[in-house]
């Protein structure tokens, strides 16, 4: 379910930046109000789906799908001019993030330490004064 809420985020993301170039610098009413829901249900799933992905990993997915989504939908209509490289480069950031969901993800090395049994002996030498150790049983 969090890929599938970080894709349709993507979707929203290319909705509110294709938006924001037609409102004509946020002067037209209707892109205007498209760009700022848009935005706003983009960057809720975006948020929710980093509790489930890793941040990293979520947001080059975000960014990867919404850009290509954005020049593609700007190809079909005629405001972006098409090319072999575009169409290349694409299909490579699509590739990018297939690759990306089919490597197996894991816990960084701050997350292991935030919950491992020494992440109790940081908090307790981050609390102590400069220069001295913590008290330990």
């Amino acid at each position: 379910m969090p890929w599938i809420v970080l894709l349709v985020s993507a979707v929203f993301e290319a909705v509110w930046a294709t938006a924001l170039g037609k409102s004509d610098g946020l002067s037209v009413l209707g892109p205007s109000v498209v760009f700022f829901v848009a935005l706003a249900l983009s960057m809720l799933g975006l948020g929710w789906a980093t509790k489930h992905i890793p941040i990293g990993t979520a947001y080059a997915v975000w960014v990867g799908v919404g850009a290509a989504l954005t020049v593609t939908y700007a190809i079909l209509t005629g405001d972006e001019s098409v090319s072999v490289g575009k169409v290349v480069f694409i299909a490579g950031i699509i590739a990018a993030v297939v690759g990306l969901k089919l490597v197996p993800s894991r816990p960084g090395r701050a997350a292991e330490r935030a919950s491992g049994p020494e992440a109790d002996a940081s908090a307790d030498s981050a609390r102590a004064p400069a220069g001295t150790a913590p008290d330990r049983p």
